[in-house]
């Protein structure tokens, strides 16, 4: 992986304003309902790659969110879901070869850009992506979903805008003012691990500073689903198993 000078920069900006590194949901990628998404206004989606959709340096789909992917695609329509990876799409992925086989196994557009995430600069060919569309999809119709806080979340808040609505009654669309953040603080496969740590333990500490952040005061708990349970498994009476091992022999 390159050197993310944009990502490592990040704690200076958080002296100005720590509240970039909350997300707004924080959830498991199968948890989150697109279909509510939808309903409430969002109406394009960012994904990072690597151990959100992938197992790093993998380019095909984790097989336990085919369901989450392909409910994702159909509520947001096609060419409204693209990947923004600091690996696939970037300058280091020689003549995009990466991007390409990103988009053909995951059925979505890559985008191409030169800085690495949170950087300004991928910001802004995110945000030209978006504008390009036959329906153009502003900031705050925009979902960012990713498993890092430095890149992703910082990102998707980075866009958000100062206009946004103060009021209890606003909807929570409005209430963020730019893109619903959304963490997946689970990982595929164990992956710098010790700067997940500590990204985990900042965002603990401007949690507290913040008050315990700000994710229930807009009302995001709309868009996470409970997880169906296992059903459990049936082990019945001792009698039973005897009579099993007999019919066996």
């Amino acid at each position: 992986m390159p050197l993310n000078i944009p990502g490592i920069l990040v704690p200076f900006h958080l002296l100005k304003n720590p509240r970039l590194v909350i997300p707004h949901v924080t959830t498991d990628i199968r948890q989150i309902d697109f279909l509510a998404l939808r309903n409430a206004g969002y109406r394009g989606a960012v994904f990072d790659k690597d151990n959100c959709l992938t197992i790093p340096y993998k380019d095909t789909l984790v097989p336990q969110l085919e369901d989450a992917w392909r409910e994702c695609r159909e509520a947001f329509g096609e060419g409204n879901v693209i990947i923004v990876s600091n690996s696939a799409g970037t300058k280091f992925d020689a003549g995009g070869i990466q991007a390409e086989s990103v988009s053909y196994h995951l059925s979505v557009p890559v985008l191409r850009h030169d800085t690495l995430k949170p950087g300004y600069s991928c910001i802004a060919s995110t945000r030209a992506y978006f504008s390009s569309l036959r329906v153009p999809i502003p900031d705050d119709e925009l979902v960012v979903v990713g498993d890092r806080i430095f890149t992703d979340v910082v990102m998707a808040n980075r866009m958000g805008s100062v206009s946004a609505s103060s009021s209890s009654d606003a909807p929570a669309r409005a209430r963020i003012g730019g893109p619903l953040a959304i963490w997946t603080d689970g990982v595929w496969q164990k992956e710098s691990m010790m700067m997940r740590w500590a990204e985990k333990r900042l965002l603990s500490v401007v949690r507290k500073w913040a008050r315990h952040g700000e994710t229930s005061s807009v009302g995001t708990n709309i868009f996470v689903r409970e997880l169906p349970s296992p059903e459990p498994r049936k082990t019945g009476s001792a009698l039973t198993k005897l009579l099993d091992m007999m019919k066996r022999r």
